[in-house]
């Protein structure tokens, strides 16, 4: 079962949430956007570790551009939150910053987080009903998207090998 409504919006026995629907799917969109906001101590620890430990001053260019994209999403969510609740974002448990064994596997656990994110934030995406709102998750899932790539080619070009 992959958790998607069937044609008429209502989800299959036993799928998940309907993330197409709105407003069925705005409660969803909403914990996914606390979420996303939840992790950002972590976050600002893994990309200064990574960072540090790139071999090239282009490749800790690329990743300190990501970081500042990542910055600026976190205000980005909280302006759409704020906006769809008319509250701040609740403030969640701070997640524990575990350091890769290496660079390599740190670009790897970078590349899979960027996949899985555009996951999550297309399920927000579903859930906007004005074109601000659009754009803003357009504009974060776009940016998510170039950051995959941009891990990809450093992970290649680092010769890293999984």
């Amino acid at each position: 079962m992959n958790g998607y409504p069937d044609t008429y919006g209502q989800s299959a026995p036993g799928a998940q949430a309907d993330i197409f629907t709105y407003p069925q799917n705005l409660q969803h969109a909403l914990q996914l956007i606390v979420d996303a906001t939840g992790g950002e101590t972590a976050d600002r620890q893994f990309y200064t570790w990574l960072i540090s430990q790139a071999p090239y001053e282009s490749d800790r260019e690329i990743i300190a551009g990501i970081r500042d994209d990542e910055i600026g999403h976190f205000s980005l969510f909280r302006r759409l939150y704020h906006d769809l609740t008319g509250t701040d974002v609740p403030s969640v448990p701070e997640e524990q910053f575990t350091p890769p064994a290496n660079y390599c596997q740190g670009l790897a656990r970078a590349l899979i987080g960027e996949q899985n994110a555009v996951r999550k934030y297309r399920q927000i995406l579903y859930a906007m009903q004005n074109r601000t709102q659009f754009n803003i998750m357009t504009e974060i899932i776009s940016d998510e998207l170039r950051h995959g790539i941009l891990y990809n080619y450093l992970y290649t070009k680092n010769g890293c090998r999984g």
